[in-house]
């Protein structure tokens, strides 16, 4: 990166991190952010060069080039920046969009920055002009931020909101919808600590009533691996959603045989497990088909494209609650990142 020779901050650097904790932090001195639900991206400018930089250290500059361009319009020539790659499709955040930006055809990814341009949502400012903020404590940061986003605002570069007070940031997460990871607590005299897991995060979790629609065997065992989740769609059929895996081995002997009796095709009426996908692990498999008569609520952080990202947590089973009524419009919505930023961006 011969280009960035100028900068004392240079491409390669590792952005701060965070600590999964279960409670946002009480007491004085933590500014709260929202964790949206995208790509980490450093940007480095340095005048007529711009590079974007993965939370891997890998370059994105060649899959997001709309962003690329949108930099180079910044007024601060020389700056380094923290921030989050999203992208909304119909009003809403779509991580599958921005996975699909991933492509190596330049066609592709030149033909999506039209049909689906990314933004860009800052939160952190690492260097601006010949000044090095990493030493600098965050509250300084944030106002040097501030200052080079103003006149910047548009729909394709946002300022993601900051507040000091905890209610705010819990209200966050209790109503903010889909479009938040989570709540970043982040300490006001601290620096920027490259590398370091230096900041708290609180993930937004939801529930959801779900079918066992049916489940896999536990590798080189005849007992229970995971439970295979359903939900119904608009059609009446039963669509997996995702997977359960966190069954106590104390009850899974008894779970199984529970399981054994309810064995039925086809299991899921609709979209099934198996087959590549990139969901695929190595509990893409043989599956055995469950008629549909337990619901269980589980736990989940994500959805993308009417699945489960992640897996879920078992939380208890349903026996009051009947298969039909666990449908998919249970899931919560994600929210639309600019209002939402318009909504939280109270600061206090």
């Amino acid at each position: 990166m011969d280009g960035f020779d100028r900068l004392s901050l240079k491409p390669g650097l590792p952005p701060m991190e965070a600590k999964l904790v279960d409670s946002l932090p009480e007491g004085e001195g933590w500014q709260f952010e929202p964790k949206w639900d995208g790509f980490r991206c450093l940007v480095f400018r340095d005048g007529g060069e711009v590079h974007l930089q993965s939370k891997s250290g890998k370059p994105l500059g060649r899959y997001f080039p709309e962003v690329v361009d949108r930099m180079l319009a910044l007024r601060a020539d020389r700056v380094v920046l923290d921030g989050e790659l999203i992208i909304p499709v119909e009003g809403h955040l779509s991580f599958d969009a921005l996975q699909l930006r991933l492509h190596p055809a330049e066609s592709r990814v030149k033909k999506l920055a039209v049909e689906t341009p990314a933004q860009l949502m800052l939160f952190d400012l690492l260097f601006h002009k010949e000044t090095s903020y990493l030493a600098a404590p965050l509250s300084l940061r944030r106002q040097a931020l501030e200052t080079v986003y103003k006149g910047e605002a548009g729909d394709d570069l946002l300022l993601s909101p900051a507040t000091t007070r905890r209610d705010l940031a819990q209200g966050w997460l209790d109503h903010a919808g889909g479009a938040l990871d989570g709540v970043v607590a982040k300490r006001l005299d601290a620096p920027y600590e490259a590398g370091e897991r230096a900041m708290l995060k609180v993930k937004q979790m939801k529930t959801a009533d779900c079918v066992v629609g049916g489940f896999r065997y536990a590798q080189n065992s005849r007992e229970v691996g995971s439970l295979l989740l359903g939900l119904y769609n608009e059609t009446g059929k039963l669509d997996h959603v995702g997977f359960t895996s966190a069954i106590p081995a104390e009850a899974r002997a008894a779970l199984t045989r529970r399981l054994e009796g309810l064995i039925e095709p086809p299991g899921f009426t609709g979209d099934a497990p198996g087959g590549p996908s990139r969901w695929a692990t190595e509990r893409t498999g043989d599956w055995e088909p469950l008629r549909p008569a337990l619901v269980a609520e589980v736990r989940y952080d994500h959805v993308t494209a009417r699945r489960f990202r992640h897996g879920t947590k078992f939380l208890r089973w349903r026996p009051d609650k009947a298969p039909e009524q666990c449908r998919m419009d249970q899931l919560q919505p994600e929210a639309r990142p600019a209002e939402l930023a318009a909504t939280l961006g109270a600061r206090g």
